[in-house]
């Protein structure tokens, strides 16, 4: 979807290589963008009249398993760091689809299965190597580049490239996993149940609900189901008990449970999220579950486009609230719920008509949307950085982005609303 043009794709394997690009950038007015799984639906990483920087070679690592702490390149894939991670029982709390990059999702946060037990991707940032715009290599941790750490800990990538993660790592063993899946007949009375539910499950509990298009059995067109996933990182035979409030309330049309690894979780997504689709996604923050909620999303459900595209929603809280205010710039660590309209389709000529629908059917969410959006997601400009951030956290981004990329070399995505001098390359360069 995204076909632009960079002046040159630097490929590194090292962090003295990426300062060597950053500082040809700088000296020739270009500005920076950074690749690291490419896995942005936004397509952030490429831009026209740019300098991509490439991490994809820096897949390396480290785990120190005695300490608890990873040391992973910033190319890593998700997958790269629970290969590395689980043969010890640990992990670090990640996303949901094993092909993501680490480096993208940590720097805007990073929900997954473990956020609720532990918190996001970016809490457990200890320390990172960042190749900064004038190519200096710094590595900030605790006192040393302490307002640029914080930075990194989810308020976006625009402030230095981040060529080594150091990553505190958690416990983790089988998990219980279930699905139950409802048809349009009762999704109604699930969803409320759900609501109901989620706000008093345990912490080790992640319950999360998806709305799709399924092939109907024997003839006839697709059919639009719920299903709602939990992951349970308790005892894994305490697993059925912890679901049956929902169950009994919400009785599914099929279910199934069963015990598998941490790693085995973490895969089971990538089927849904291939190379090669045409994607637009449209996300919201929720201040409640009601009626003027769920109505919508049955609505928009039932106008899904095609069978690859899905609304998704899940209750937040747990660790994820919890980490300290100012530990981090991720914002809105308060907020419930949140609501995504992923649209996937293959023909060029469908563009507008799947954005459109991602598009309506957040937008009919009305006044129960809360002003911003999870960065990870934003692929388009409804809300200021202010309005993501607020107006504190915007600020110190900005202080901080006047710090370490006073020009604005790194400037793609959801940027840093900073001091900018007019670019030094011709007029047109991203923004």
């Amino acid at each position: 979807m995204h076909d632009r043009r960079p002046v040159c794709v630097v490929r590194c394997r090292t962090a003295e290589q990426v300062s060597a690009a950053m500082r040809f950038a700088t000296a020739n007015g270009y500005p920076v963008t950074v690749r690291g799984g490419g896995h942005n639906v936004a397509g952030s990483a490429v831009a026209d009249g740019a300098v991509m920087i490439d991490l994809s070679p820096m897949r390396g690592v480290l785990v120190d398993a005695k300490a608890g702490v990873a040391h992973a390149d910033g190319g890593c894939l998700l997958r790269d760091l629970d290969a590395a991670t689980t043969r010890y029982g640990l992990a670090c709390p990640a996303g949901v689809v094993s092909h993501t990059g680490l480096g993208g999702l940590a720097l805007g946060g990073g929900y997954g299965w473990l956020a609720r037990t532990w918190g996001l991707t970016c809490d457990h940032i200890l320390a990172a190597e960042v190749v900064l715009a004038d190519g200096t290599i710094v590595r900030a941790e605790g006192d040393r580049h302490g307002d640029l750490l914080w930075a990194l800990r989810g308020g976006g990538g625009g402030f230095g490239v981040v060529t080594r993660f150091t990553l505190r790592l958690r416990p983790v063993g089988p998990v219980y996993r279930h699905v139950a899946q409802y048809s349009m007949d009762t999704a109604d009375q699930a969803l409320t149940a759900y609501g109901a539910f989620a706000e008093q499950q345990p912490d080790t509990l992640h319950t999360v609900g998806a709305l799709k298009r399924v092939p109907r059995r024997g003839a006839g067109a697709d059919e639009v189901v719920l299903r709602l996933t939990a992951a349970y990182f308790g005892d894994p035979d305490e697993g059925p008990r912890q679901l049956a409030p929902l169950l009994d309330a919400a009785p599914p049309k099929a279910d199934s449970g069963q015990v598998i690894s941490y790693a085995e979780l973490q895969a089971l997504g990538d089927h849904g999220e291939p190379a090669g689709a045409r994607y637009y996604t449209k996300s919201a923050y929720l201040s409640t579950w009601s009626e003027p909620v769920t109505r919508p999303l049955l609505l928009a459900a039932s106008e899904m486009p095609t069978r690859m595209s899905s609304i998704d929603f899940e209750y937040l809280g747990g660790a994820i609230a919890a980490e300290p205010e100012q530990e981090s710039a991720f914002p809105r660590r308060d907020v419930p719920y949140m609501v995504t309209a992923s649209a996937q389709w293959t023909d060029p000529a469908e563009d507008e008509e799947n954005a459109l629908w991602a598009r309506e059917g957040i937008q009919r969410l009305g006044a129960s949307r809360v002003p911003g959006v999870y960065l990870n997601y934003a692929q388009d400009t409804e809300w200021s950085s202010a309005e993501v951030f607020g107006d504190r956290r915007s600020r110190r981004l900005a202080e901080v982005k006047e710090t370490y990329d006073p020009t604005n070399v790194l400037r793609s995505g959801q940027n840093t609303e900073a001091a900018r001098p007019a670019p030094r390359a011709s007029e047109g360069m991203p923004k």
